[in-house]
């Protein structure tokens, strides 16, 4: 059992991307476009694995995070401060909706769950999120939500293989690229709410805390790129059941409204209880990341000016602090949860490649990493990764005006 203490991190990160954005999003994108977009879905697998494995070893090579690396990468002032800058409004604004996405997306459990508003629901949602991280009760509710979310997890991958999918139509779709008509939005937020910018800091962080000095720096390498790889796989896995799922049960075409939709998903395993499966997944799916995301974004956001982290600042509470109010106060806004963390997850996928330009940049300093800098295979990956994202970003943001 030796090899089960090797895992921490990487779960982490999947635990961040599997919330209520996930769930809407595959469900979405399978409702309406069957099987015809899993191919995003592989490419974003592939695309976390990769980047994901670059900040974890830069946070173990270098004991700094990725904010950290950033602010010594440029010599030049204009550069330096600018790129510090970019960042620092990429994670806030990527985190900002991300957070609405959170919230709304728990707030929609609650309402299904309680028959309450779901204004009134966010409310209580950003509330609970604030209260457990200023308390410091996070780390042992979030063990409690984490389970939660697995046993849907589990509950969707049981029943994707009951719904008896096409698997020369599953092998189509993850081969072979096709963009289907108005899927444009739908396949950015697959790609946003896989690849998850903020999971980028998170990881070089907490890939630290797992693995100290005393550990060998190329077990610690090893061990590291085993929990990322096969905890990506996992989520990765979950993600593709939820679309195959939606893809077996519905109608092509069919548009997801809500919890009771998404929840008749899971009706052929779970019948009447169905319904509140699904809501109290969405609930603690939701309340994990909406911990989650903030303290990530307070973390890049201290790496990167050179703050001190950790609770007991009052500069890295502030943060955390602002995303959850921001991201609450925009899914109060909200009328529509389901576009709401539709939206969320698309600008995510929007700022993805910016985040991730960066990271190749630090990845290549030879003063810094030395014989672990990148090679040519992670950077052509690397680069490859980028240009997807942005392409599609840019063709996006073009059929806007």
């Amino acid at each position: 059992m030796k090899w089960l203490r090797s895992f921490g991190p990487g779960v982490l990160v999947t635990a961040a991307f599997i919330g209520p954005g996930t769930v809407t999003t595959a469900s979405v994108a399978g409702a309406r476009f069957g099987y015809a977009l899993l191919w995003a879905i592989a490419f974003s697998i592939f695309a976390t694995i990769v980047l994901q494995e670059m900040s974890a070893r830069l946070g173990l090579v270098t004991r700094q995070g990725l904010g950290e690396a950033l602010r010594t990468t440029f010599s030049q002032p204009i550069l330096r401060y600018g790129s510090v800058v970019l960042v620092i409004g990429a994670i806030t604004v990527g985190n900002g909706a991300y957070q609405m996405g959170n919230v709304a997306g728990a707030s929609m459990g609650i309402e299904a769950l309680t028959g309450f508003s779901t204004k009134y629901a966010a409310v209580a949602v950003g509330a609970a999120a604030l209260l457990m991280l200023g308390l410091g009760a996070y780390l042992t509710i979030e063990r409690l939500l984490i389970v939660l979310v697995a046993l849907m997890s589990i509950v969707f991958v049981v029943t994707a293989v009951f719904a008896r999918p096409s698997v020369a139509d599953i092998a189509l779709g993850m081969i072979v690229p096709r963009v289907p008509a108005d899927s444009l939005t739908t396949i950015i937020s697959l790609i946003g709410t896989t690849v998850v910018p903020y999971n980028l800091f998170l990881h070089a962080s907490s890939v630290r805390e797992k693995w100290s000095t005393a550990v060998p720096l190329d077990r610690a390498l090893r061990e590291s790129r085993v929990d990322t790889i096969v905890a990506v796989l996992i989520g990765g896995a979950i993600t593709l059941a939820i679309t195959i799922t939606a893809a077996s049960l519905f109608e092509p075409g069919t548009r997801i409204g809500g919890v009771r939709e998404m929840a008749e998903q899971l009706e052929p395993l779970l019948g009447r209880a169905a319904h509140t499966c699904m809501a109290l997944g969405l609930v603690a799916a939701g309340l994990t990341s909406a911990v989650t995301a903030p303290l990530a974004a307070a973390y890049a956001t201290a790496g990167a000016l050179g703050w001190k982290d950790g609770m007991k600042s009052w500069r890295f509470r502030a943060v955390w602090a602002a995303i959850i109010i921001a991201g609450t106060a925009l899914a109060v806004r909200g009328e529509k949860p389901v576009a709401t963390i539709m939206f969320a997850q698309a600008a995510n996928g929007i700022l993805l490649p910016l985040i991730a330009a960066f990271l190749i940049i630090v990845m290549n300093r030879r003063a810094l990493l030395g014989e672990h800098r990148n090679r040519t295979t992670a950077n052509v990956i690397g680069a490859a990764v980028v240009l997807v994202a942005a392409g599609l970003g840019i063709v996006k943001i073009v059929g806007l005006f």
